[in-house]
């Protein structure tokens, strides 16, 4: 249930859920309210990279390290160990394990190999989500916050269905957390894409939008699919992703929580300025 704006202000025990496009100041926001030491900071991809992908991430670089003579005599005799060190600012180890299609020259992935990896991704990602409410009790009675903040990953659209009244993670979410969308508009598209563009990274996606926009490439570009170059396709897909996603940002937005304009989070300089823009909204929203 979405509180009103004075319950918003007044409640103590304030549980945040903040989705939208990676760049938007999801992040920016989780970490500003955790540094203030009175919010617990929940991080989607650090759990997904922690808890439920972690063993296929170290699994993919031991696989690698197994391909160099001297590198598999000391893993196989135990006189070295390979772990990863994701945390929070660096996800490098979760995206590397999910990769790119396309070219194995390249350092591309097969399709199928890739839309395995993409099934696992889906799979935790669920249930990384569900993980909220534990989180919550934890954060209080472990660690003694009484405010929460979820940083969800970008694909969480591809998760759920925010038309459906009786989605089971989305339910769970919207009962355990103000749900707001960083929304942002037209002008935040191309930074957007020249952003992924300058430094292509891996992304999530719903079978139903891949499969078909991958045949599409191989067709529209003429090329095999062993020939494909995996950033020049991660990046058509990123550019055909950000209009596919944006309505169902908007039906979770309109269904399960409220939106708030990316301009007006650029903004925000401390934890008040955040309860502040987000009693405006629920303001507005009534």
């Amino acid at each position: 249930m979405i509180p009103s704006a004075q319950e918003w202000s007044e409640n103590p025990n304030k549980h945040a859920l903040l989705f939208g496009m990676s760049g938007l100041g999801k992040t920016y926001i989780s970490n500003m309210l955790r540094a203030s030491g009175d919010w617990f900071h929940y991080s989607i991809d650090y759990r997904i990279g922690t808890r439920y992908m972690g063993e296929f991430i170290v699994d993919n670089f031991k696989a690698h390290a197994l391909l160099d003579p001297f590198l598999a005599e000391l893993l196989l005799s135990d006189s070295i160990y390979i772990a990863s060190n994701l945390t929070f600012e660096n996800l490098a180890p979760l995206s590397t394990y999910l990769g790119k299609p396309g070219s194995s020259a390249l350092g591309g992935l097969p399709i199928d190999e890739y839309m395995r990896r993409q099934k696992q991704h889906h799979i935790a990602e669920v249930s990384a989500l569900m993980d909220t409410p534990y989180f919550i009790k934890r954060a209080t009675e472990l660690y003694g916050y009484d405010n929460f903040i979820c940083d969800s990953g970008g694909s969480i659209c591809e998760v759920v269905d925010p038309w459906n009244p009786l989605d089971p993670t989305l339910k769970t979410l919207s009962d355990s957390t103000l749900m707001i969308w960083i929304e942002g508009g037209n002008e935040h598209t191309e930074a957007l894409i020249a952003r992924f563009n300058a430094s292509p990274k891996p992304m999530c996606y719903q079978a139903s939008f891949l499969l078909p926009f991958w045949d599409e490439y191989l067709k529209e570009n003429n090329v095999k699919q062993e020939d494909v170059n995996p950033n020049d396709f991660i990046r058509a897909a990123y550019r055909a992703a950000l209009t596919a996603r944006q309505p169902r940002y908007q039906a979770m937005a309109d269904n399960w929580g409220i939106s708030v304009p990316a301009s007006e989070v650029a903004r925000l300089k401390s934890p008040d300025d955040f309860n502040a823009l987000v009693a405006g909204t629920l303001e507005n929203h009534a």
